[in-house]
């Protein structure tokens, strides 16, 4: 379980006793459903289109299912100036499902299609993402509140699959009773529009055909044709496409609900044959894939079978076309992925050609459940078809039951004639046969918590938790092992002391366990829970649960009604275990919990992530609303519409503090002042004095806020990127670190309102980036947290000189350089810091000092410190789902190894290739 490792740098050699910890019983789940957003629809009149090619190629957001319920949402974090991002894309949000639930289909649609332009990529705004589970009910998430925004029923039973037409106007639900049921989801709505007529079997698979242009009514009078009628041409869907579980596919008629007709696959010994994956191309080549492993191409008209492929050793269950519908890939249970390409057989007619196999390799360990490509593709007639820069690689995703999903190039061989960017950054090769993929490992998240003190850990899993005892080693074993030539292996050392299991409505989003290990706190999107734990001589736990906790909650929201959601999206204990600072999940309100007294009560609550403000760019701009006075406070009184605001002004204009510290002097609860979209607060931290709290929502917005004073401190300016994480330093607890998804840093100086000079050489926009900050970002798994050591502990006694004990704290202090461990899923990184001790702040300095004082206090920081300082990448960790230290020189680091994953599932396809056994 634990093993010594040293991290020798070029400056200092520094020794951590490691406890590798893989006993945790964490789960990951399998990926079971991926989308990316559909690209609007060109207008009709090909006279009043715009070029395309014109705008530079962006990425939308990317939605990954879970077996347990939950929902990733993706964001690519690479620049709008460049193309490529070695990080790709990067977990956002989770929208925790329903307990217990699963995905099985994703889809994507526009919420009003007719406001984008056909170049247009769809924001998070403009989208609604639909799911289904194994239930016969459909839901449709909530984006800015992750949580399920409204459901329906099918009215046919178990929803097999779904799938949204070229326009976002329809859904089409494939049932078990051998149904297909079309929603009606246009204006932004939900209702049932018609049934399709029921066929034996299930409806497995289904796809829309190409639409086809068809102008409305022709019955108007000749004198109002002008030039604006003709934009009220529109798209009309003709036909779909079904694959069934009773060895066929059936083309249907989309107005009338009827079957054209229908096409037989193959059969063994009698046995049904079941067409998991169905697809439809540009000029209307349907494409199949089976339980049998066969990949067959079907004329439109005829319906008859034009090619198959025994591609594959088992089921079929997943198939996608590339852009420019030039290629096929297809997956399944033999996790081998395969490519088929539109090869030419005439050269003097550009129409002729064949499908061929061209490609094929195994990139997963498990079967493969979901695949889809970027740019998505649409199926459009050949005089609307869309063009992308032809050197710039597609991007096909996939995922299944390894739990992680693999990113590859995937350029055809004849974009090879010139030169093909490679997005991913994996290789100089961009084609799908030659290029390197890269796997985006699975996290956890804020599943995993660390109680330093009492040398706990906490695990989350959906509807349960445990907590682990990491006991110390003898002191004769705390010898440094490499210096031993035969280590003896330490074993023994942890214990389960803790393991329950909740009763939830949702999968669990927050858990945090307090310094002193007498607090536990967790919550799901609806209800909140806090523990108190006792233990007993022989280390025996007992759980107490406060039982008024939850109206607690209740009580502390506004205008709350039962509806109201008691769930914290995410909460932390302060260093000294006295308070808690919740944050709640649907409505981003803060409050700031006591916990001395024999029952919780409410400090504070702070709404500041509810105001408005106005991003432009990556700005924070003043509110365009007419002054108001909030608490005494002018708001937007003295400046002009759209002005930027320095860091002082943002505090006024939402800090709305109330004279007193009680629950009932916050004032914050004016209706104009909070926003039509609430943000959700995602990340917390608190400075390991507890003077400082930091948070930061899904809007880039960040606060800081003084818990001795209990009030709003100030808005620090929005970031291009969200935060990915952050953390304030021991040894200067005024100052945060925040990294975000791309692997840059960024600090600021909470006491001095700014951002240090000393810090310039982290960020990539200086004029000479340390080489650290240059290699952060070419690494590609984003950084997922940042850990500090604890600062040593000075011996004194009462009656020691005063300074002798200022002596003895300089050499504590300079006996070792302060640095930060940064950490992703595949690597560990010591980020060497040289932070002024002589003139900062001492950690439990509550005076705050002028701007021209802390100035000159960053001045005496040594720059070459971070410029000249290199670090070793440590990569043998892996996946790594936690890192946190216990004490000074003692590292935890939580890893979940794939092999032992896939031990708990059941054997993947194998097949002897030579021979028999």
């Amino acid at each position: 379980m634990s093993e010594d490792e040293r991290e020798r740098k070029d400056s200092h050699a520094t020794s951590f006793a490691v406890h590798r910890c893989r006993f945790v019983d964490y789960a990951p789940s399998a990926v079971t459903a991926l989308a990316f957003p559909p690209s609007p629809l060109p207008t009709v009149n090909r006279a009043r289109r715009k070029t395309t090619g014109k705008k530079p190629l962006r990425y939308g957001t990317l939605a990954v299912g879970h077996a347990n319920g939950n929902i990733d949402l993706c964001e690519w974090v690479g620049s709008e100036r460049s193309v490529q991002c070695s990080q790709a894309w990067v977990v956002r949000k989770t929208m925790p499902g329903p307990y217990p639930s699963k995905v099985d289909s994703l889809t994507f649609v526009i919420r009003y299609p007719d406001d984008l332009d056909s170049d247009d990529i769809p924001s998070v705004s403009d989208l609604r993402l639909f799911s289904s589970g194994g239930g016969s009910e459909l839901l449709e998430w909530n984006l800015d509140l992750s949580c399920v925004k409204r459901t329906i029923g099918s009215q046919g039973g178990t929803i097999w699959c779904v799938a949204a037409n070229p326009a976002s106007t329809f859904l089409a639900l494939g049932c078990e009773d051998g149904s297909v049921q079309l929603l009606s989801v246009a204006n932004d709505t939900l209702t049932h529009h018609s049934r399709f007529d029921r066929v034996s079997g299930r409806i497995l698979s289904i796809a829309w055909g190409p639409p086809v242009p068809q102008p409305k009514s022709q019955s108007s009078n000749e004198d109002d044709a002008d030039s604006d009628s003709e934009d009220e041409d529109e798209w009309k869907d003709e036909w779909l496409v079904t694959g069934c579980s009773d060895s066929s596919l059936r083309k249907w008629d989309a107005r009338t609900g009827r079957p054209l007709q229908r096409m037989a696959v193959d059969k063994i010994r009698g046995e049904r044959t079941l067409v998991w994956a169905v697809g439809i191309l540009g000029d209307g080549t349907i494409v199949s894939g089976d339980s049998l492993g066969n990949v067959k191409f079907w004329d439109p008209r005829t319906c008859t079978q034009l090619h198959s492929f025994q591609a594959h050793g088992a089921d079929v269950l997943t198939l996608t076309i590339n852009p420019e519908g030039k290629s096929v890939y297809t997956s399944g249970v033999d996790q081998k992925t395969v490519q088929f390409s539109l090869v030419q057989t005439n050269s003097s007619s550009s129409t002729s050609g064949r499908w061929a196999q061209t490609a094929s390799r195994r990139m997963h360990a498990h079967d493969v459940r979901a695949q889809v490509s970027w740019p998505p593709y649409t199926p459009l007639p050949k005089a609307y078809k869309r063009t992308y820069p032809m050197d710039i690689a597609p991007i096909l995703a996939s995922g299944g039951l390894d739990m992680s999903i693999v990113l590859s190039p995937a350029a055809l061989p004849e974009s090879t004639v010139t030169k093909v960017i490679n997005p991913l950054v994996t290789s100089t090769d961009a084609t799908f046969g030659d290029a390197y993929h890269r796997r985006i490992t699975y996290t956890v998240g804020n599943a995993i918590r660390v109680s330093r003190k009492q040398r706990l850990m906490l695990c989350l899993r959906e509807a349960g938790l445990s907590v682990w005892r990491i006991l110390k080693k003898p002191q004769d074993e705390m010898v440094d092992q490499l210096e031993v030539d035969e280590p003896e292996p330490w074993n023994g050392g942890w214990e389960k002391i803790l393991d329950m299991e909740l009763k939830v409505t949702g999968n669990l989003v927050a858990g945090e366990i307090s310094e002193d290990g007498r607090w536990l706190a967790v919550s799901d999107m609806y209800e909140a829970k806090l523990f108190s734990l006792c233990s007993d001589d022989n280390g025996k736990v007992s759980v107490k649960r406060i039982k008024g906790f939850p109206s607690l909650i209740y009580s502390s929201i506004p205008n709350a009604s039962s509806r109201t959601s008691l769930g914290a999206i995410t909460l932390r204990f302060t260093p000294d275990s006295s308070k808690l600072v919740l944050c709640t999940a649907q409505t981003s309100y803060i409050l700031i919990l006591d916990l001395t007294h024999e029952t919780p009560r409410l400090i504070r609550r702070f709404e500041h992530h509810r105001l408005k403000e106005t991003v432009v760019g990556d700005r924070v701009v003043k509110s365009l609303k007419q002054p108001k006075q909030l608490n005494g406070v002018l708001i937007n009184g003295n400046h002009a519409e759209g002005e930027d605001v320095d860091m002082e002004d943002a505090e006024a204009s939402v800090s709305g503090e109330a004279t007193s510290g009680g629950e009932d002097s916050d004032g914050d609860d004016d209706p104009n002042l909070t926003t039509d979209t609430i943000p959700s607060i995602l990340r917390i931290t608190i400075s390991p004095d507890g003077q400082w709290l930091a948070t930061s929502d899904d809007q880039r917005h960040t606060h800081i806020f003084n818990l001795d004073s209990i009030s709003h401190h100030c808005l620090l300016p929005t970031f291009p990127l969200h935060v990915s994480c952050f953390a304030f330093s021991p040894a200067n607890p005024n100052v945060l670190f925040l990294a975000f998804p791309d692997n840059t840093l960024q600090v600021y100086d909470a006491e001095a309102r700014q951002f240090p000079s000393w810090s310039k050489n982290l960020s990539l926009s200086s004029f000479s980036p340390s080489p650290i900050a240059k290699k952060l970002v070419t690494l590609h798994d984003a950084i997922l947290g940042i850990s500090f050591p604890p600062p040593p502990l000075l011996a004194v006694s009462d009656d020691m000189d005063p300074t002798k004990k200022d002596t003895q704290q300089k050499e504590v202090d300079g006996g070792k350089s302060p640095y930060a461990l940064l950490w992703g899923a595949n690597w560990l990184i010591k980020l060497p810091l040289s932070l002024s001790t002589t003139g900062g702040h001492s950690k439990f300095s509550r005076k705050r000092k002028s701007p021209q004082q802390d100035q000159a206090d960053t001045q005496t920081t040594t720059e070459e410190s971070l410029t000249n300082a290199s670090s070793r990448l440590v990569t043998h960790y892996r996946p790594i789902l936690h890192v946190d230290f216990l004490d000074d020189g003692e590292l935890v680091i939580v890893e979940r190894p794939l092999v032992d994953v896939l031990r708990t599932l059941p054997p993947a396809y194998f097949k002897h290739k030579y021979g028999s056994s």
